[in-house]
């Protein structure tokens, strides 16, 4: 792992797995970045690797651990933990934001914490670990980075349908319906939409490439703080 920036050998040593210092550059770098910098590779190849790598892992994991639970169910859990929203919540656990490789106009606008970047990044680098390390390693490494997620079975409802759920949640806590807000940024190719949604005290803010999306991330986020605070 020499060459490497400080900073990223301590994500690594986090990931608890060494992976080639180029690969996770690339797993690092978004299309952003690599457009500002003369075309270079970015990271949607490895992330494409990586997403059939964590559902794989995920899927065979539940499967094989929980041998009564039907087709329905076992699906509730494998979104509570493949889900853009939920990537983004493994990633920022890691820190991953501080070392994405992002274009001016992402950082400017908040790239380091908007959700589809964060899980796009995440299947990235489990693609690299992949690459790197193998399959086994990679397949250690999604468990272990979902294995609080899964542990959480209240997850599951907020997961599939966070609207649902918070709407739900606030009438048990006596809070009037959730209030949401939608902006629309950036070029019609390339349309980015931040939702805030606000209730009672509480207001969270989320992101995505519709406004539907930003809406759930909005939703789930909401929903984690009202049921913490619960």
């Amino acid at each position: 792992m020499t060459g490497l920036p400080e900073g990223t050998r301590a994500l690594t040593a986090q990931l608890g797995v060494s992976i080639d210092a180029e690969l996770l550059t690339l797993a690092l770098t978004h299309r952003s970045y690599a457009y500002e910098h003369g075309g270079i590779p970015h990271n949607e190849r490895l992330e494409f690797l990586g997403d059939s790598v964590l559902g794989q892992a995920v899927t065979v994991m539940l499967f094989t651990t929980l041998p009564d639970l039907d087709e329905g169910a076992l699906a509730k859990r494998r979104a509570s933990v493949v889900s853009t929203l939920a990537l983004a919540e493994v990633a920022r656990g890691i820190g991953l934001g501080d070392h994405l490789l992002l274009g001016r106009g992402e950082e400017q606008t908040g790239g380091r914490d908007k959700d589809s970047i964060l899980a796009d990044t995440m299947e990235a680098v489990i693609g690299a670990t992949f690459l790197s390390a193998g399959p086994d390693a990679a397949t250690d490494l999604v468990l272990r980075l979902t294995q609080p997620l899964l542990a959480d079975p209240e997850r599951y409802g907020a997961a599939m349908d966070p609207k649902t759920s918070l709407q739900e949640l606030a009438a048990r806590v006596g809070s009037l319906p959730p209030q949401y807000s939608v902006v629309a940024s950036g070029p019609d190719h390339d349309r980015r939409f931040t939702a805030t949604v606000v209730v009672g005290d509480v207001m969270t803010n989320g992101d995505g490439t519709s406004k539907k999306t930003a809406e759930m991330a909005a939703a789930l986020s909401a929903w984690h703080a009202i049921n913490n605070r619960a």
